[in-house]
C-alpha cells in the first residue's frame, strides 16, 4: 500500500494556511481532477479523492489539530469506518460521499452531486453526535472498548427506515423519471460542461412515496437508542476526537447516517501526573532511607514496581523509569516515568530519639553537611531542635 502524502503538500498549502486559502486549494485541485474534465481517468480520480481526503481533514479544527500533533496516525482507522473505526474520509468514501459533503465548494461550475455507475446518489444525510468519555491513565495507557448506549434517531423498525407503508406503496419519480438524479448541461470557463446532481424531488432514490408507514408517518426514522461498541486506541490524550462513522443519527428516508464523534476526558490519577507521555510520581521517603539507602515500591501504569534509593539521596532528586509512561497514539515508542523524591522530616520526636539525633549532628559528616548533598537533610533536621 502506497504511504499517504502530507495533507499539506496534497492541496500546496503552507501548514500554517487559513480556513480560506485551504478552501480555495481544494477547489483548485477539485476543478482539476473533476471526473467530469477527466472522463475514464482512475489517475484523476485517484487525485480527486486523495484532495477530498485532505480537505476533509485540514478544514475540520479537530481533525486538523490531531493530524498537526500525531501525522496519518491520529486519524487511527481512516479507511475502515464502520462501527469501530475511526477517522475522516478515507478509502471508505464514495464520489457521492465528497459531492454530497462538499458540493458547494466548486461554486456552479460542477454539479452538486456525481452519480456513478450502478450507485443512487443519495441527498439527505443525518446529523453527527458528539458524546464526552473519560477514561483513566490505565485506559489510556493500554487502550480500551467501550459500550456506549446513545440516544439518537434510528431507523423506523416497521419500514426499515425508508418511510413507506410498504414495498407496493412507491411510485417513479416524474422529475427524474427513476434516476434518482438530473442531468444539466452548462456553459462554463472550461466550456459545455454535463454535471448530475441528485433528485431534489426524490432526494436520490428515483421513487416518491405514495402511501406512508404508519409509525414513522413518512420519516423513516424514530427516536430511539442504540449501543455502539468502539475501540478507543492506546495513547489518546484530553480534547481528542474519535470518529465513529455511520454511527450518528439516521437520515430520512434511508438517507446516509451521521458520525458519531467521541471526545476524550482524562480523569485524574490519584498517584500519578500526566505529562506528555511521561508520568510524575511524587515519592516521600523516610530520613534514614535517604541517608542509608533502600529499596521502595512506586505505582505505575502496569502495577507497581520496585527501585532503589541510593544512599545520600537529597530532596528533588529525580529517578526515571524508561518506557514506563504513555504511550504514542501510532504506537511507536513511549513515554518515561518521572520519581521525583521527597524526604519525610518526622513532626515529633521522642527525648530518645532527639538525644540520637543530636549526637549525629555532631559526627563529622553532619559538621560538613554545608558542603555535601546531605545539607538539605541536614538542616531541616536541626529545625526541630531550636
Amino acid at each position: 500500500m502506497a504511504e499517504k502524502r502530507d495533507y499539506y503538500e496534497v492541496l500546496g498549502v503552507a501548514k500554517n494556511a487559513n480556513a480560506d486559502e485551504i478552501k480555495k486549494a481544494y477547489r483548485k485541485a477539485a476543478i482539476k481532477y473533476h471526473p467530469d474534465k477527466n472522463p475514464g481517468d482512475k489517475e484523476a480520480e485517484e487525485k480527486f479523492k486523495e484532495a477530498a481526503e485532505a480537505y476533509d481533514v485540514l478544514s475540520n479544527p479537530d481533525k486538523r489539530a490531531r493530524y498537526d500533533q500525531f501525522g496519518h496516525a491520529g486519524m487511527s482507522g481512516a479507511a475502515g469506518g464502520g462501527a469501530g473505526g475511526f477517522g475522516g474520509f478515507g478509502g471508505g468514501f464514495s464520489m457521492e460521499d465528497i459531492f454530497s459533503q462538499f458540493g458547494d465548494i466548486f461554486g456552479g461550475h460542477f454539479g452538486g452531486g456525481f452519480r456513478s455507475s450502478g450507485t443512487s446518489a443519495r441527498a439527505n444525510r443525518g446529523s453527527d453526535i458528539r458524546v464526552r468519555v473519560r477514561l483513566t491513565l490505565q485506559e489510556i495507557a493500554n487502550g480500551v472498548t467501550k459500550k456506549l448506549k446513545i440516544n439518537k434517531t434510528v431507523a423506523c423498525d416497521q419500514c426499515g427506515g425508508t418511510g413507506a407503508k410498504d414495498s407496493h406503496s412507491y411510485a417513479t419519480c416524474s422529475t427524474c423519471n427513476g434516476a434518482g438524479y438530473v442531468t444539466r448541461v452548462e456553459n462554463t470557463f472550461f466550456g459545455r460542461m454535463q454535471t448530475q446532481g441528485v433528485c431534489p424531488t426524490c432526494e436520490g432514490t428515483g421513487k416518491v412515496i405514495t402511501a406512508t408507514c404508519d409509525k414513522c408517518k413518512g420519516e423513516g426514522t424514530l427516536r430511539g437508542q442504540e449501543v455502539v461498541e468502539i475501540k478507543i486506541p492506546a495513547g489518546v490524550g484530553e480534547g481528542m476526537v474519535l470518529t465513529v462513522t455511520g454511527k450518528g443519527n439516521a437520515a430520512r428516508h434511508g438517507g446516509v447516517s451521521g458520525d458519531l464523534q467521541v471526545v476524550i476526558e482524562e480523569e485524574p490519577d490519584a498517584a500519578l501526573v500526566r505529562d506528555g507521555n511521561d508520568l510524575i510520581h511524587n515519592l516521600n521517603i523516610t530520613v534514614t532511607t535517604a541517608l542509608l539507602g533502600g529499596t521502595v515500591e512506586v505505582p505505575t501504569v502496569d502495577g507497581r514496581a520496585k527501585i532503589k534509593i541510593a544512599p545520600g539521596t537529597h530532596a528533588g532528586k529525580v529517578l526515571r523509569l524508561g518506557g514506563k509512561g504513555l504511550p504514542e497514539v501510532n504506537g511507536y515508542g513511549r513515554g518515561d516515568e518521572l520519581i521525583v523524591v521527597d524526604i519525610t522530616i518526622p513532626s515529633k520526636l521522642s527525648a530518645e530519639e532527639k538525644r540520637l539525633v543530636e549526637q549525629l549532628s555532631a559526627q563529622p559528616s553532619f559538621q560538613r553537611a554545608e558542603s555535601t548533598k546531605n545539607q538539605n537533610i541536614f538542616e531541616r533536621m536541626k529545625s526541630f531542635f531550636r
